[in-house]
């Protein structure tokens, strides 16, 4: 690549121009990690004025930031925001998704103390399957190493790789030449 050509190759623009496949006007979607609201706005913009975005997060941080970039955006009134875990996402929705995002770790700025468990991110995959709707996708960008350990990526990984393979698609993908636990790009369509 030379110039102005360079491509963003950040694993939320990667995951993006995958969901941009499953996402279109009036699509229910689900950011189940909003963080600093990043992906619940390329949802809310990809889903339309007729679609609905849900987003959680565990900090009310991380809540405040998302609404004010949805303020800024003009899609405050695209989304629900919820101060709540993405284990819990089930006793908030109650419709068919067509995308659900999931970023696991720690909220970039935050506290690296807080970030995602094993234990209540294999939850909400759990919950997320039940949701996502047939045709639908599910993209995970799990970071591993430094703070957050391998324990969590472990975990899902081993998960996901028992899906039942005549109901799911499951994609892992690797930045192969990198070094220092880059992140994984992973999808999960419902057939």
């Amino acid at each position: 690549m030379t110039g102005g050509n360079k491509k963003n190759y950040q694993i939320t623009a990667f995951c993006h121009r995958f969901l941009a496949d499953y996402i279109r006007e009036g699509s229910v979607c689900i950011d189940a990690t909003c963080g600093n609201g990043h992906d619940t706005e390329y949802l809310c913009r990809m889903a339309g004025p007729s679609g609905k975005v849900y987003a959680f997060d565990i900090q009310k941080q991380a809540v405040q930031h998302t609404k004010e970039r949805l303020k800024r955006a003009g899609y405050e009134e695209r989304a629900a925001i919820y101060c709540a875990g993405h284990e819990h996402m089930a006793e908030y929705v109650r419709e068919a998704a067509d995308a659900i995002v999931f970023n696991f770790g720690y909220l970039p700025g935050g506290d690296h103390a807080l970030s995602t468990r094993a234990e209540t991110s294999l939850e909400g995959v759990r919950q997320s399957l039940d949701i996502l709707k047939p045709g639908g996708v599910m993209s995970l960008c799990i970071y591993s190493g430094g703070d957050t350990g391998y324990e969590e990526k472990n975990a899902l990984m081993e998960y996901l790789k028992e899906l039942d393979p005549a109901r799911w698609l499951v994609i892992a993908c690797s930045y192969y030449n990198r070094k220092n636990d880059p992140p994984q790009p992973v999808f999960v369509i419902r057939l």
